[in-house]
């Protein structure tokens, strides 16, 4: 049984890997983590004594499958409460966040499979992530950053790369969700900021907006 610090630990390292496509440095997962390096090195050696990481002095943290499976099925309750909370609770999408944090650690596999199949086994959170099944498989989604799409093409936004609640509510308040059709109607070379149509009005976007936005194109 892992703590809700080891376990936040995994999920970190989980994203990380997952974002750099190798392995992780100490430092990367103390700024993720918000704390020390020697607090992080005291962890990994925790987790390694688990058979959760498999660390080497000066290459850096991977997961061991076990560690992989087990930051897998923290990130499938905290996606599927996510979900829950968004569709049967009423909450914003900006506000799921900071309570699935604390639900995502609870550790009845049969409340998180009800809880699956009575939200009728969603694929996606309301920000657009993919949610681990079981086995802890994720599936790949095809998606690119809205800054990558080219001019005078149409896309649908699939999901947000920064789920923080001073960005969500930036998009609620132009209208911005996922599935909301969007095409890039002007780019400027001196900012990377952009002109998009969204719902028949013009929106002037920063770049921090437009690398935030997940889309797919038609």
């Amino acid at each position: 049984m892992n703590t809700f610090s080891e376990e936040n630990y995994l999920k970190a390292i989980f994203h990380l890997e997952r974002h750099l496509g190798d392995s992780v440095s100490t430092n990367a997962i103390a700024k993720k983590m918000e704390t020390k390096a020697s607090s992080v090195t005291d962890m990994i050696k925790k987790l390694a004594d688990k058979n959760l990481v498999i660390y080497k002095k000066y290459q850096g943290v991977n997961l061991t499958d076990q560690g992989r499976f087990s930051a897998a099925s923290v990130i499938r309750k905290h996606r599927l409460w996510e979900v829950f909370l968004v569709n049967e609770l009423n909450f914003s999408w900006d506000e799921v966040h900071d309570v699935a944090e604390q639900l995502e650690h609870i550790k009845s596999p049969k409340l998180i499979n009800e809880l699956d199949a009575f939200l009728e086994f969603p694929t996606h959170d309301p920000h657009g992530d993919p949610i681990p099944d079981k086995e802890g498989n994720i599936k790949k989604t095809d998606k690119i950053v809205l800054s990558k799409v080219s001019l005078n093409e149409d896309c649908i936004c699939v999901g947000v790369n920064d789920s923080s609640a001073d960005f969500l509510k930036y998009l609620d308040k132009h209208q911005i969700a996922l599935g909301s059709h969007l095409k890039v109607i002007a780019k400027e070379s001196f900012d990377e900021s952009m002109t998009i149509l969204i719902n028949k009005t013009k929106l002037n976007i920063s770049k921090a907006v437009s690398n935030n936005l997940y889309v797919k194109t038609n």
